[in-house]
């Protein structure tokens, strides 16, 4: 009897052993299959990776002090002009 009993209890170790197998191949397998619908849910959002953004990001700034810069030209251009039509018409009048 203890050698039907120890079979017994070898075979449903070694039932348990394989279900264990099977639930850690069902579990990768569902890991795969959420991790790829994440994916493909993230790319047809089409967001914008952080690369691109931070690029993006420091054109606008350099694009931003260019045209302060040149705003600042216009306006020193500006009043230039504005003084040498004074002073034409000074001269004129």
């Amino acid at each position: 009897m203890t050698q039907t009993t120890g079979r017994i209890f070898d075979e449903m170790a070694r039932l348990v052993n394989d279900a264990a197998g099977v639930a850690q191949g069902v579990r990768r397998e569902a890991e795969t299959v959420m991790k790829a619908q994440m994916e493909r849910f993230l790319r047809d959002m089409d967001l914008v990776k952080r690369e691109e953004f931070e690029a993006v990001k420091d054109m606008a700034a350099k694009a931003r002090e260019e045209n302060e810069a040149l705003a600042a030209r216009i306006a020193l251009l500006e009043e230039r002009l504005s003084a040498r039509s004074s002073a034409a018409d000074e001269l004129e009048g």
